[in-house]
């Protein structure tokens, strides 16, 4: 075995797909959420992200993190990852206990690992560069203690993705760019983002990261105790038949918090990759449309759709016919036994409509 044939064997990917996609209710459900769902046609969105680690990582070593009552669900649309690499989280608690979690088993397998953390969620083009980058990623992270970002090179000033600012350029051979992060900034205003795009400094926050098990432990005994104190006490359950109730009695007492303001904001370690490929983290429905053809008036239509004199609008019409006229920029989604009809416009307050939704009881079936 060569010397690059054994670092690849300690090269693992965690995937995060325990969302519930609120803003594309209702299509999407906590019985189905967002990642289970084939909005783009075809595959579901899990299954593409798992397909896009081809070649680089073997499915041995592909971890999906879920909630615990979609395990059954992911399981059936996974037959290729080993069934214990599917986990589910006992309850929701945020992005730093799943990447916790995940560090534990990795490092429970191959205490020498080196893992990318992705999202079942994304929307990737390109993707020999995006395999690229995560190659050279887990080579710097081998090589370095360093806990990467992936920041993607922006499109536009957006003001639906957070940003991170770089920095000085790493002197590292290959064809991905390496930079000191110098900040995280959340989602900003247009004007601001207008001046982040132009200055060439700042990268979307992509939510995707490469570390080693030492590094990204190191980091959590650092700023996150609480999460370092977990994952010693998962590491030796991992694969056992104790493991789901140690993991429960972990979990249930953590703080919900987020991966970034958990170390990324903390940390002084920070590599950014930049990621010239296509990507996109479909956070509503416009943006899912974006990715869809469209008729003659603008219009995406998925399923049993007629439209006449209508323009720009986007409609999902799932086992039944949906007819639209003289409407203009709206979302109309029949999915199951619920029907969502609002302004393209005010497409992320559908998150806000589960919510009320959740509130009553006599609503609680639909969510």
């Amino acid at each position: 075995m060569t010397e690059n044939q054994s670092d690849v064997d300690h090269s693992y990917a965690v995937i995060l797909a325990g969302g519930y996609g609120e803003r594309f209710w209702p299509a999407s459900t906590s019985r189905r959420p967002k990642q289970l769902l084939s909005l783009l046609g075809g595959r579901t969105m899990l299954e593409m992200a798992v397909d896009r680690l081809s070649g680089l990582i073997p499915p041995e070593r592909v971890i999906v993190l879920t909630s615990q009552d979609l395990v059954g669900p992911t399981i059936a649309l996974s037959p290729d990852l080993p069934t214990k690499n599917i986990i589910g989280e006992p309850c929701r608690r945020d992005t730093a206990a799943a990447v916790a979690l995940g560090c534990a088993v990795v490092k429970a397998r191959d205490p020498e690992a080196v893992f990318c953390v992705l999202t079942a969620d994304h929307v990737m083009g390109d993707l020999e560069l995006f395999r690229e980058t995560l190659r050279s990623g887990m080579e710097l992270a081998r090589s370095e203690s360093v806990l990467v970002t992936i920041g993607i090179t922006p499109t536009e000033p957006s003001t639906g993705f957070g940003y991170v600012e770089a920095g000085e350029e790493l002197e590292v051979s290959g064809p991905t760019r390496f930079r000191r992060a110098t900040r995280f900034v959340e989602k900003p205003d247009l004007e601001t983002a207008k001046a982040y795009v132009a200055s060439g400094e700042f990268f979307w926050n992509s939510g995707m990261f490469i570390w080693s098990v030492t590094a990204l432990t190191e980091a959590f005994v650092a700023y996150q105790p609480e999460l370092a104190a977990m994952i010693e006490s998962l590491v030796p359950v991992v694969d056992t038949a104790g493991f789901d109730h140690a993991l429960a009695e972990a979990f249930d007492p953590l703080d919900k918090i987020s991966i970034d303001y958990a170390l990324m904001e903390k940390a002084d370690n920070i590599v950014m990759a930049e990621g010239a490929f296509a990507w996109d983290d479909v956070g509503s429905w416009p943006a899912v449309a974006s990715h869809l053809p469209t008729d003659g008036d603008g219009n995406v239509t998925i399923g049993q759709v007629v439209a006449l004199d209508a323009s720009h609008n986007i409609v999902l019409s799932q086992d039944r016919l949906t007819a639209i006229v003289g409407v203009v920029d709206l979302i109309v989604i029949h999915a199951g036994d619920a029907t969502l009809i609002c302004p393209k416009d005010r497409a992320q307050d559908v998150k806000k409509v589960v919510s009320m939704l959740r509130e009553n009881p006599q609503w609680h079936g639909f969510t």
